[in-house]
């Protein structure tokens, strides 16, 4: 009789797709489990781990990143296994690992924008925020793309965190950012950058808005620049006005916002311009370039349940830009052999174990985790009682899993399929490296943003 899984004699083996926030902190509810015994190996498309937190979160808030320090801990543990620069459905198949792992969690977040859906979005000059995120940030796939910053105004429409982080970005003080890490191509161009106006377009009214009290309060500390905000924008209907009683961002958001339209302009040389309740409803292009945007402002009205959406007009005013960068949400990319609800762009799962989209039916030993599983919400740490959440499903079905019967290596499959994986040994000599170059700058790190140049020296340190 073959001995239970999570056993000494026979240990679970889990299989993480994704090495960000949520596929960590799974492992970590695993790992704190009495009386079992996991292994657990990480696959990663990109040689860095760490997701999000390397490739999104705003080069000037470092204090974030050192969320990192337990992901290393976990990472280095000798149950734990790492393999970099795999892409799951290309260089391993499900089926491969199916046969291998008793248990796969899928930690992929969401890869991909949500598209605003008015004519004209196709413009050169119209862009997603999470590129322009990616690239300052130093992700591999963006490195390459061409942010013309060459014009005085930028519109981003949005009003969450990482819409904030873009706006800040686009006018914080080069110097400052040269004390971080952010991608030296990105510092080079914005040392350069003739944006001098960013104006941010919110559908919704000040208390509806998205982001948090930290993010709003550091446009007032930016130098050399104004926050604009009508006074207008922020006479609040009678029911946005009694839900601040209940919401304590919320009402700091809108005490925020009128201290910024008490103290009115100063003629700085730089200005984020901040409206609610309006609406992008066409970009206008030249020479198939953006070169306005047309916005319809808005009303709120109850929505069925209660809620306020917003509803236009029909007053519109045109505003002159170079560029269009939409924030308006993340959407999930589906996986190979994988089921996906594209509606919503997530894995379809109960309670984190993943299902037949339409008919529900569970499949057996597969589960999700973070944006994957509810879709783009949150902060890093939601990810913990999420993730914990899932890890308990996992547990529960312990009992009903066969055992995997494939006990070859997934080393020899990647070897056999010519992979050059990449280990947590590997990604440490890159980290290493990236250190050492940021130390002799006086900052965290000097990233390295192409993936040939990342394999070449992850080989030479491993000599």
């Amino acid at each position: 009789m073959s001995a239970p899984l999570g056993t000494v004699e026979r240990p679970l083996r889990v299989a993480i797709i994704g090495a960000g926030p949520a596929g960590f902190y799974a492992a970590e509810a695993l790992l704190k489990q009495q009386n079992l015994t996991v292994q657990i190996d990480f696959f990663n498309r990109l040689p860095t781990p760490y997701g999000l937190v390397r490739e999104g979160v705003a080069p000037d808030h470092q204090a974030i990143k050192s969320v990192t320090r337990v992901y290393e801990r976990l990472a280095a543990g000798i149950t734990v296994r790492y393999f970099g620069n795999v892409t799951f459905g290309r260089d391993v198949l499900l089926a491969d690992l199916k046969h291998r792992y008793d248990q796969i969690i899928y930690a992929v977040g969401a890869q991909s924008d949500r598209k605003m859906g008015i004519p004209g979005e196709q413009l050169t000059g119209s862009m997603p925020a999470t590129e322009f995120v990616g690239w300052y940030n130093g992700h591999p796939d963006c490195r390459d793309i061409d942010f013309d910053l060459s014009h005085e105004r930028i519109v981003v429409v949005g009003n969450g965190n990482v819409a904030m982080d873009v706006a800040r970005i686009l006018l914080e003080d080069p110097a400052k950012l040269a004390k971080t890490d952010i991608a030296d191509h990105a510092l080079s161009a914005l040392r350069e950058s003739q944006v001098r106006e960013v104006v941010m377009l919110g559908r919704r009214g000040p208390a509806q808005a998205a982001f948090t009290n930290p993010e709003l309060k550091e446009f007032g500390e930016l130098a050399n620049t104004d926050v604009v905000v009508a006074a207008a924008d922020l006479e609040l209907d009678p029911i946005s006005a009694a839900s601040l009683a209940d919401d304590k961002t919320a009402a700091r958001n809108v005490e925020v916002l009128r201290a910024y339209a008490a103290k009115g302009t100063t003629d700085a040389p730089r200005r984020i311009v901040m409206h609610f309740l309006c609406s992008p409803v066409e970009l206008i292009g030249a020479a198939g370039h953006v070169t306005a945007v047309k916005i319809e402002r808005n009303m709120l009205v109850h929505a069925p349940g209660g809620s306020l959406r917003p509803k236009g007009t029909g007053t519109f005013e045109t505003l002159p830009c170079g560029m269009v960068l939409r924030s308006v949400g993340y959407h999930g990319v589906p996986l190979p052999d994988v089921p996906f609800n594209n509606a919503v762009g997530i894995i379809p799962n109960s309670g984190g174990r993943v299902t037949v989209h339409g008919s529900g039916e569970l499949v057996l030993g597969e589960y999700v985790v973070g944006w994957a599983k509810r879709g783009p919400s949150g902060v890093i740490g939601t990810n913990k009682p999420d993730a914990a959440a899932t890890v308990a499903a996992m547990l529960e079905d312990l009992p009903r899993l066969p055992a995997a019967t494939d006990d070859s290596p997934i080393e020899d499959l990647l070897h056999e399929r010519q992979i050059e994986y990449v280990t947590y040994a590997g990604w440490c000599v890159l980290n290493a490296h990236e250190a050492a170059l940021g130390a002799a700058q006086g900052r965290p790190r000097v990233k390295v943003v192409r993936i040939p140049e990342m394999l070449t020296i992850i080989r030479n340190g491993l000599v």
